[in-house]
């Protein structure tokens, strides 16, 4: 499996960096992966994670260059001062970054995660890696004009601080604080949905055994709805000219991208809106029609067929040209030829209903998961690993350090997911949208609402599709055993977990079911997120992720114009046997790949098209806009000035040498023994006026301090006695 593969490579390069191609950020990425896979499956948490070890990583970088700005050190963020007065710069800076980003993460991830189910191993796990990388997690001190292992510890605790008072309540475990949901739970192994009181708002639903994305066991448990107020946290790149704020039942929702309502159900009356409400759901019911190989029907899943979509639909009535209702798939029309390799695809038919139910455990990310926003920094991952890619930003320029290249897209990336996050589930939690489950389920309770003169007819009921969604006559297999179930709705679709005794070797496979016993492609103690619908999480991370590393790479084709993951055949899916042959998931471009993500929900039956379209639009403003507004902390000269009074101190230090001055930059400065001998060279870096001058390893007594600015023109002269505490 892929999640087993990554971890086996994790710990290869953890135990053994110095044989690893990949930089130290890198090593703390995969290990924040991993924490997140042995934690509880929530996509906004994880996002959060992801973005403060991303910036913790990045400032530790940052603090230590000439041109780059730091997003928190010596800044304030939405309020939150985190002082900073500079650090001495060492000789070897290389070493230094990985020391300050070492410290940084590992401090951050014992605290994120110190609650976590998987801790224990996780711990192990960056012990290890400490200890790989020659460093001692014993220095706990955050002094950061000391050291860069006190940096680290500073730039963590001060993230840590950030992030108690950002909105998201974790000093109150998330917990959410006033959202109420209006419908009683469903209990999913009971057929149909008898309790539902409102067909447009979320229901929870009740397990005997909830067993959550991550594959963590809860018992019988009905998940309360996962951060429906996360609307609050304070964002990235997010501005106040896209937020509103609306209120329910005397709890404030802060809304981001706001696309308007989802299409709602009007169980009074047909027509309007009410039957794009039908119309959406009863596609998520016939898509699920189309996952049994054994139908014999073959497609071509290369990019010589699949992606390269040229717009998407304007309002909701044009979903039904974009989507292939009865087929699978949309109006994407594929690529003529490889730009990078000048050839065609090469064609590559497959089962069509090995390749949705691929998609739909591929993008959904099955047991051990790294969540959505996860996903896509493997996906990063793995494009940084590619021969074919040049690490020039945006295309052009000097070719980056693997370290330069991984904390700024990591920040970029990070911050994107984080904001997608907050808009994202701030709407959710506002509208409060039903999921396929609920609604199909509830719909077939009320009956058929396509001709009042056949059974069962009422207005806010399931249309009637012939061959998908009709109604149970007289001698059908479906009656029961005194015709007790005859003009009830039944659908043809995948058959669910009772026809799965054993999911390494069976296949429910398709087939007419009663509407109350309809089942989303996923696992019975999953069933679907314990959040609402609208707009779906995975179309939105998916399409600011594409647009962050379609502008960090400065082209939008995977390198060499093809990105792959292999799918074995009977070893990939998780909950049934599959796939029925070998099959690669393929990409010309990363929006290629966010697309078929967004199409994998709908054939898991978790998303209805409405959920879809607004995620896809809101992912590609929140892309573009967080990879600018992270751009602009990237290569800020810094003018030096000229020197005009000087105050060094303390004198005697025992560490580092502080000095005051008007002064902004980069000031080369000597070090000097008492007998005229160079003993050292550094860069110093001033913020605010400030900076300081390195003199641990050296030796007690007298030395002399020489700055410089301009053309070596000499700043001040210091003698100073250095003396152990």
């Amino acid at each position: 499996m892929k999640k087993n593969i990554i971890l086996h490579l994790f710990l290869l390069v953890s135990f053994f960096p110095a044989q690893s191609q990949h930089s130290v950020a890198r090593l703390w990425n995969e290990a924040v992966l991993d924490g997140i896979r042995g934690d509880l499956a929530r996509p906004t948490v994880h996002a959060r994670n992801l973005f403060h070890t991303s910036l913790a990583m990045y400032d530790a970088w940052a603090a230590y260059s000439e041109t780059d700005d730091t997003y928190l050190l010596g800044k304030t963020v939405h309020g939150f001062t985190c002082p900073f007065t500079g650090t001495p710069i060492p000789t070897d800076i290389q070493a230094a970054r990985q020391e300050a980003i070492s410290f940084a993460a590992y401090r951050l991830l014992r605290h994120r995660f110190a609650e976590s189910p998987g801790w224990r191993d996780l711990f192990y796990e960056t012990d290890l890696l400490m200890d790989s990388l020659g460093y001692d997690p014993g220095i706990e001190s955050a002094d950061y004009k000391c050291g860069p292992a006190e940096l680290g510890n500073y730039i963590a605790e001060q993230v840590i601080r950030y992030g108690l008072q950002d909105g998201s309540n974790e000093a109150g475990a998330y917990e959410n604080r006033y959202y109420e949901p209006v419908n009683p739970p469903l209990f999913v192994e009971a057929p149909g949905n008898p309790d539902f009181l409102d067909l447009n708002r979320w229901q929870p639903l009740a397990f005997t055994q909830f067993i959550d994305q991550s594959g963590n066991p809860f018992g019988e448990f009905a998940p309360p709805f996962v951060s429906p107020e996360w609307g609050r946290v304070l964002p990235f790149s997010l501005g106040p000219d896209t937020a509103k704020v609306f209120n329910r039942d005397g709890g404030d929702y802060w809304v981001y991208h706001d696309p308007g309502p989802p299409p709602y159900l009007d169980t009074t009356a047909v027509g309007g809106l009410s039957e794009e409400y039908k119309w959406s759901f009863a596609m998520v019911a016939v898509w699920s029609s189309l996952l049994d190989p054994a139908d014999g029907v073959l497609i071509d899943i290369s990019p010589a067929s699949v992606g390269n979509i040229s717009a998407y639909p304007n309002d909701i009535y044009e979903y039904h040209d974009f989507y292939n209702f009865f087929e699978g798939g949309d109006t994407g029309q594929g690529y003529a030829l490889n730009p990078k390799t000048g050839q065609p695809y090469a064609p590559q038919p497959v089962h069509r209903a090995d390749y949705y139910r691929v998609l739909a455990e591929f993008w959904a990310d099955g047991p051990d998961s790294e969540t959505p926003p996860g996903h896509w920094f493997t996906i990063f991952n793995h494009v940084s690993d590619q021969p074919e890619l040049v690490k020039k930003m945006r295309g052009s320029g000097p070719v980056l350090d693997a370290l330069e290249w991984d904390v700024k897209g990591y920040f970029a990336l990070g911050g994107a997911m984080h904001d997608v996050a907050i808009s994202v589930w701030a709407l959710k939690g506002w509208y409060d949208y039903v999921r396929p489950v609920s609604a199909i389920r509830g719909m077939a309770e009320l009956g058929q609402s396509s001709d009042p003169a056949l059974p069962n007819y009422h207005p806010g009921g399931l249309p009637l599709i012939p061959g998908y969604i009709e109604l149970i006559g007289p001698g059908d297999p479906l009656q029961g055993q005194n015709g007790e179930y005859v003009n009830e709705i039944k659908i043809k679709a995948w058959r669910g977990p009772n026809f799965i005794d054993d999911p390494r070797t069976d296949v429910a496979g398709v087939g007419w079911v009663r509407a109350g016993f309809w089942w989303p492609y996923q696992r019975p103690t999953f069933v679907s997120p314990p959040f609402a619908g609208y707009v779906s999480g995975h179309s939105t991370y998916s399409r600011a992720a594409a647009e962050v590393l379609a502008a960090m790479t400065g082209d939008p084709f995977f390198p060499g114009g093809m990105g792959e993951f292999h799918c074995p055949k009977n070893e990939f899916l998780v909950f049934e046997d599959g796939p029925s042959t070998d099959l690669t998931l393929q990409w010309a471009t990363y929006r290629d790949a966010a697309d078929q993500c967004s199409l994998s929900r709908i054939y898991g039956g978790i998303h209805p098209p409405a959920d879809d379209i607004p995620g896809r639009k809101i992912g590609r403003d929140i892309g573009v806009t967080a990879f600018a507004f992270a751009e602009q902390y990237f290569n800020k000269a810094k003018t030096p000035k000229e020197v005009k009074e000087i105050k060094v101190f303390p004198n005697p230090t025992s560490c580092a040498l502080q000095a005051e001055y008007e002064y902004e930059g980069a000031m080369p400065v000597k070090i000097y023994s008492a007998d005229g001998r160079l003993e050292r060279e550094l860069i110093v870096r001033f913020y605010d006026n400030q900076g300081f001058v390195n003199l641990a390893g050296l030796a007690n007594g007298l030395h002399i301090v020489v700055g410089y600015y301009g053309e070596r023109k000499k700043a001040f002269e210091q003698k100073v006695i250095l003396r152990a505490e």
